[in-house]
């Protein structure tokens, strides 16, 4: 059986199961640019009606900005990192809401928005894989390791990203939120990835930055959760996690 090493630990699996945004790929460089998109779109709407984001543009979704606007970081435990597509509309809407529009209204000019802010990613296919994780990639092909993913996001988009990334052929299986009832920190996503690989839980493995990764993990019965650090190195928020590291440099597989 492969041996996954990590720190000073070594563990047998036959399945490593990942999360995508702040995992596979490089969420700030990808999502950041949505984000300033949107929420220009968002403040030009609200501008039209005299009003302005409130909470400022920082605490909608919990995203960090330069003096520029750019988004240059993000609250862990936030919106920006953790919310459904669905949630983030209904977050978006509830501003334009308060500033006068009908629910409807509110709803159909956010949408609009979040769809070119969209457009706009899949124009610049702007989606850049975390440092190392190619390489860990291939260990893991080499090794014969079914991989899958399990991400909150919608099948369409993680589609798009993964071949934008060059690599949806290394996973067997991949279950986004549309592919099930209960999103995470429900068990449902990864254990119908593990299904779908043909593999237990106990022997797989599952890698995520958030702490709703790990409870994933945890109450599907996985091995190990392993936690990545976010790109200031903080990990306080991965309370759930077995063990943190800070990217894929410290993993390795062996047969």
């Amino acid at each position: 059986m492969p041996l996954l090493h990590v720190n000073h630990t070594t563990i047998p699996c036959q399945g490593i199961l990942f999360d995508k945004d702040g995992t596979l790929l490089d969420i700030l460089a990808t999502w950041g640019l949505w984000a300033e998109l949107v929420l220009r779109g968002m403040e030009t709407q609200l501008a039209i009606r005299g009003k302005t984001l409130e909470g400022g543009i920082s605490g909608l979704l919990g995203t960090i900005h330069d003096d520029s606007g750019k988004v240059i970081g993000y609250d862990p435990s936030g919106p920006f990192s953790m919310a459904t597509a669905g949630e983030t509309e209904g977050l978006l809407a509830w501003q334009l809401y308060a500033s006068g529009l009908s629910w409807n209204e509110a709803l159909a000019k956010v949408k609009h928005i979040t769809k070119d802010a969209m457009n706009e990613l899949r124009k610049r296919q702007a989606a850049y894989p975390l440092s190392g994780l190619l390489p860990f990639l291939k260990q893991c092909a080499d090794a014969s390791l079914k991989l899958g993913v399990v991400t909150s996001d919608g099948v369409k988009t993680t589609a798009e990203q993964l071949e934008w990334l060059g690599i949806a052929a290394f996973f067997q299986t991949v279950v986004t939120r549309d592919h099930v009832v209960n999103g995470k920190p429900d068990p449902e996503m990864a254990e119908k990835a593990c299904l779908e690989l043909g593999l237990n839980p106990g022997e797989t493995v599952m890698i995520g930055d958030s702490n709703a990764d790990m409870q994933t993990a945890k109450g599907a019965g996985v091995s190990l959760a392993i936690g990545i650090a976010g790109q200031d190195g903080g990990s306080a928020h991965l309370l759930d996690a077995d063990i943190v590291i800070s990217g894929f440099h410290e993993l390795s597989i062996s047969s």
